[in-house]
């Protein structure tokens, strides 16, 4: 089966469009035909295409696969808000089974799946289900999205713990620099590279402008690669 990640953060905000769109060049870079994926996608604008945001075009300019917008991308929904909310007020039910079949009809076109959760890890779709129980249903090793400021060592350490009672992988986490002036930030990434038992795959130093492409040489994908 084709290698592909589920990408959580700590939080909203913490950075993981970015770094799913780094790992898809990175992988790419490594020969690799890449597609990035994001199931749900809220605060979107109308295209010519459809309701679309900024997170679902970065992904599909960071893909070597022009693949379908509705496959990258099922629900898209207008309010910038948590999805049952935002679908809530267009009267949508967020169901998993379209997403599930959205990502199998990707990882049919692609070396590499990279699947960019929405918010935290358990950001909720609908009355009983959340963005957890879309990973664990992927069946996927997860990538954790760490975004460095104050804050970030609970954060960091529930969604860890969150994850491994999901029962799945903790491939590896990200630490992001979200905050240009937060204190202490090398003893903060030695606290979590102790406390996580998954490996540091990069840290990303603050940027008031990130590019993916230059943030991609930063990410070590060979302890990814090293498990296909």
């Amino acid at each position: 089966m084709q290698p592909a990640y589920f990408i959580t953060g700590t939080d909203t905000g913490v950075g993981k469009t970015l770094i799913s769109c780094a790992l898809l060049q990175a992988f790419a870079l490594a020969g690799k035909s890449v597609v990035g994926m994001k199931p749900v996608a809220a605060g979107c604008a109308a295209s010519a295409q459809g309701l679309q945001c900024d997170d679902v075009t970065a992904l599909r300019s960071a893909s070597t696969i022009n693949a379908p917008l509705e496959w990258v991308n099922p629900y898209a929904l207008a309010t910038a808000a948590a999805p049952h909310l935002a679908a809530q007020q267009v009267n949508i039910h967020i169901e998993i089974t379209p997403q599930l079949a959205a990502f199998h009809q990707l990882q049919a076109l692609a070396d590499v799946v990279i699947v960019e959760g929405v918010g935290g890890w358990m950001v909720p779709f609908n009355e009983t289900q959340t963005s957890a129980d879309l990973a664990q249903q992927l069946k996927l090793p997860v990538i954790m999205v760490v975004g460095m400021r104050l804050g970030c060592l609970n954060h960091a350490l529930l969604t860890a713990q969150a994850i491994q009672a999901a029962g799945l992988p903790l491939q590896g986490w990200v630490a992001n620099q979200i905050d240009p002036d937060m204190h202490l930030f090398d003893e903060n990434i030695q606290t979590l590279n102790r406390r996580i038992a998954a490996p540091l795959l990069g840290i990303i130093p603050h940027s008031p402008t990130p590019v993916a492409r230059v943030i991609a040489p930063l990410l070590n994908i060979t302890l990814l690669l090293d498990q296909h």
